[in-house]
C-alpha cells in the first residue's frame, strides 16, 4: 500500500501534472493580449481599448458611407455631381498610406499619431456639417431606416460590454448608450460627429500607454470649407456637401484600416 502510495506523488505521475501544468499555463498566457516593449500592466487594457476603437472606426466608415450614398440621392444625381472634379480634402496635405501594405510599412508610433491627426483635422468640419446641414430645407429624411445589416451589428456591439472588460474601457462603453439607427442625413451627422469624439479620446488613451505619455502635438490640418457651405448659390452649397461627405467617407475608410492594423501589430504581434 504504501509503495502504490509513492508511486502517485513522484515518478511518471509527477511529470506528467507538470506537462498539464505547463500546457494550461502557457494556453491562459497566450490569450493575453499584448503590451508594446516597456509597457507595464497594460495588457487587457491596451487590448480593450484597441476592441474599441475599431469598433467605432468601422461604424463611424458604415455611417459616412450611408451617409453619402443618402445625400447623393437625394441631391447630386439631378445635378451631376459625379462628373465633377472633387477640388481635394482638407486632410490631403497630412501624407497618408494609399493601403494596409502601405501602413504595416510605416512604424506604429509615427501611425498611431498619424491617426490622431486626422480624427482632429474632422473635429471643426464636423461641427459645422451638423450645424449646416439643419439649414437645408428639402428635408433629407426617410420614411425607413436605410441602415445596412453590418450598421446594426456595429450599434449592438457597441452597446454590449463584451470587448471592454477592464473599469477604464467600460466606463467608456456606458457612455457610448444605444441609439436608435439613423434615418436621415442629419441624424447621421450627429452621431458622426459624437463617435469621431469619442474615437479620438481613446485614441489619446492608447498613445499614452503605448508611447508611455510622449505625445506629438501636430497641428490638425486646416479646413477653410465653411464658406462654401454657406454659399447663397444652391448648387456651389450642394456641391460643398458632397465633396466634404466624401472627404469624411474617404478618411473614415482609411482610419478603419489603419487601426486595424496596428491592432495586429500591437496586441498580436502581427500574428493575425
Amino acid at each position: 500500500m504504501d509503495n502504490k502510495g509513492l508511486s502517485l506523488t513522484g515518478g511518471p505521475f509527477l511529470l506528467v501534472l507538470v506537462l498539464v501544468s505547463s500546457l494550461l499555463l502557457c494556453k491562459n498566457v497566450a490569450s493575453m493580449p499584448t503590451c508594446p516593449s516597456g509597457a507595464v500592466n497594460c495588457e487587457v487594457a491596451l487590448g480593450d481599448l484597441f476592441d474599441h476603437a475599431v469598433i467605432l472606426s468601422h461604424y463611424i466608415h458604415n455611417l459616412s458611407s450611408e451617409m453619402f450614398s443618402e445625400f447623393d440621392k437625394q441631391y447630386a444625381q439631378d445635378r451631376g455631381f459625379i462628373t465633377k472634379a472633387i477640388n481635394g480634402c482638407h486632410t490631403s496635405s497630412i501624407p497618408t498610406p494609399e493601403d494596409k501594405e502601405q501602413a504595416q510599412k510605416m512604424h506604429h508610433e509615427d501611425l498611431l499619431n498619424l491617426v490622431l491627426r486626422v480624427l482632429r483635422s474632422w473635429n471643426e468640419p464636423l461641427y459645422h456639417l451638423v450645424m449646416e446641414v439643419r439649414t437645408i430645407q428639402e428635408a433629407p429624411g426617410t420614411q425607413e431606416a436605410p441602415g445596412t445589416q453590418e450598421t446594426f451589428a456595429m450599434q449592438e456591439a457597441l452597446s454590449t460590454q463584451e470587448a471592454l472588460s477592464t473599469q477604464e474601457a467600460l466606463s467608456t462603453q456606458e457612455a457610448l448608450g444605444t441609439q436608435e439607427t439613423p434615418n436621415d442625413i442629419l441624424s447621421r451627422a450627429i452621431e458622426i460627429e459624437d463617435r469621431n469624439k469619442q474615437l479620438l479620446e481613446g485614441m489619446e488613451k492608447i498613445i499614452n500607454q503605448v508611447q508611455h505619455g510622449v505625445r506629438r502635438n501636430e497641428a490638425p490640418s486646416p479646413w477653410l470649407g465653411l464658406p462654401s457651405l454657406q454659399e447663397a448659390d444652391e448648387d456651389t452649397r450642394l456641391f460643398a456637401f458632397y465633396e466634404l461627405i466624401h472627404c469624411l467617407r474617404r478618411d473614415s475608410h482609411k482610419i478603419d484600416n489603419y487601426l486595424k492594423v496596428l491592432k495586429c501589430r500591437i496586441i498580436y504581434d502581427s500574428n493575425c
